[in-house]
C-alpha cells in the first residue's frame, strides 16, 4: 500500500478541524504542503499563496485536498488534474452543475481520481438508514436542519455572495443524507427562500419535495434555516408505510428506529472520505456524485424570492 504525499489548498476552519487530523489519524496520506492566501503554516510544513507555486515546486506531491470555497473550485481543480494529481474536493464540489460535469470529463481524460465529498454521507447510521429504507414504502419526510451562522462561518463574507449557497451550504448536507438514503430520488416541487434585504444568498429556506410519479407517498419537506440558537438541529425523521419511524439526529451519527437508538457513532465522517480517496487513487477510479448538487440547483431555480431584515455580523 503506497502512502501519497497530499496538500491540501485552502486552510479554514474545516480544514483545521477536520482535514488535517484525518489524514494524521488515518495514515494513508502523507501531509506535505499548505496553500493558503492567507499564509497559515501548520507544524513546519512548506505553505505556498498559490496551488500553482505549489505544483510547480513539489512534483512528488501526488494529491491534494481542495477546501476553498466552492466559487473558486473549478480553476483550482482544472489545474491539479492537468499537472497530473489526484483531486479530493469538499462539499459543495462547484458552483454549478457544468462546472462539475467538466471536471467529470477533465478528470477522465487526465486518468486521474476525482473525489467528490459529502462527508455527511460517510456516517454510519446513514448507511444503516440506508439498509433499513430499501425497498420500503415511505409515508413521510421531514428534515430540520438549524444552525447559527456566527458560530458555524464567523466572519465569512463569501458564503453571501453569490455562488456562496447561503444556508444551502448546511443544508446540502441533509440533501446527500436523502440521496444517500432514499430508495428513489427526490424531487422539488416548490421553496421557499428567504434572503435578508442586503445579502444575495438565503439565510434560510423551506422546501417541498414530490416523488416520481411511480412512488406513491405523502408529505416530504425541509426547513433549513441559521438564524437558529441555543444549539443545533440537524434531523432528519422518516416514516414507514406499515414500519418504523426513522430519526437521523446530530447530522447524521446517530440513528433510532422507533424511539430506540441503534447507531450512535462519535463523528468519523473524515476519517472514511480519507480511506475512500485513498481507496479510489489506488484502483485509478472517481467518484463524483452530482445528485445532492441538482437538489439545491433545482431549490434556486423553482424557488420563491422571500426578503427578511439585513444581516450583519
Amino acid at each position: 500500500m503506497s502512502k501519497h504525499k497530499l496538500a491540501i489548498v485552502g486552510v479554514g476552519k474545516i480544514a483545521i478541524d477536520q482535514h488535517i487530523p484525518s489524514i494524521e489519524e488515518t495514515g494513508l496520506f502523507r501531509l506535505a504542503a499548505l496553500v493558503s492566501q492567507r499564509g497559515v503554516e501548520h507544524d513546519g510544513l512548506p505553505s505556498f499563496r498559490t496551488q500553482a507555486d505549489m505544483l510547480s515546486a513539489m512534483p512528488d506531491v501526488t494529491a491534494v485536498a481542495i477546501c476553498t470555497p466552492p466559487d473558486v473550485r473549478h480553476g483550482l481543480v482544472r489545474e491539479a488534474l492537468r499537472a497530473g494529481r489526484h483531486v479530493l474536493m469538499e462539499k459543495p464540489p462547484t458552483a454549478s452543475l457544468m462546472e462539475l460535469e467538466d471536471l467529470r470529463a477533465e478528470a477522465e481524460r487526465a486518468g486521474r481520481t476525482l473525489f467528490a465529498t459529502w462527508h455527511s454521507q460517510f456516517n454510519a447510521a446513514v448507511d444503516a438508514a440506508r439498509e433499513r429504507l430499501a425497498g420500503a414504502r415511505i409515508r413521510s419526510v421531514r428534515v430540520d436542519w438549524k444552525e447559527d451562522v456566527r458560530k458555524w462561518h464567523p466572519g465569512q463574507e463569501w458564503i453571501w455572495q453569490a455562488g456562496g449557497f447561503g444556508v444551502f451550504d448546511p443544508g446540502i448536507n441533509a440533501v446527500s443524507i436523502l440521496t444517500r438514503v432514499l430508495p428513489f430520488p427526490p424531487f422539488v416541487a416548490s421553496a421557499d427562500l428567504t434572503f435578508p434585504a442586503n445579502r444575495d444568498t438565503p439565510i434560510a429556506a423551506s422546501v417541498v419535495f414530490r416523488r416520481p410519479p411511480d412512488v406513491p407517498g405523502a408529505r416530504f419537506t425541509a426547513d433549513l434555516d441559521w438564524r437558529q440558537t441555543g444549539g443545533e438541529i440537524w434531523t432528519i425523521t422518516i416514516e414507514v408505510d406499515g414500519g418504523p419511524t426513522l430519526t437521523l439526529s446530530r447530522g447524521g451519527t446517530c440513528l433510532a428506529v422507533d424511539g430506540t437508538t441503534v447507531v450512535d457513532e462519535a463523528d468519523r465522517e473524515y476519517r472514511r472520505i480519507y480511506r475512500r480517496f485513498h481507496a479510489l487513487v489506488e484502483a485509478g477510479e472517481s467518484d463524483v456524485d452530482a445528485a445532492p448538487l441538482r437538489v439545491v440547483a433545482d431549490a434556486f431555480l423553482v424557488g420563491r424570492r422571500l426578503v427578511t431584515d439585513a444581516f450583519d455580523w
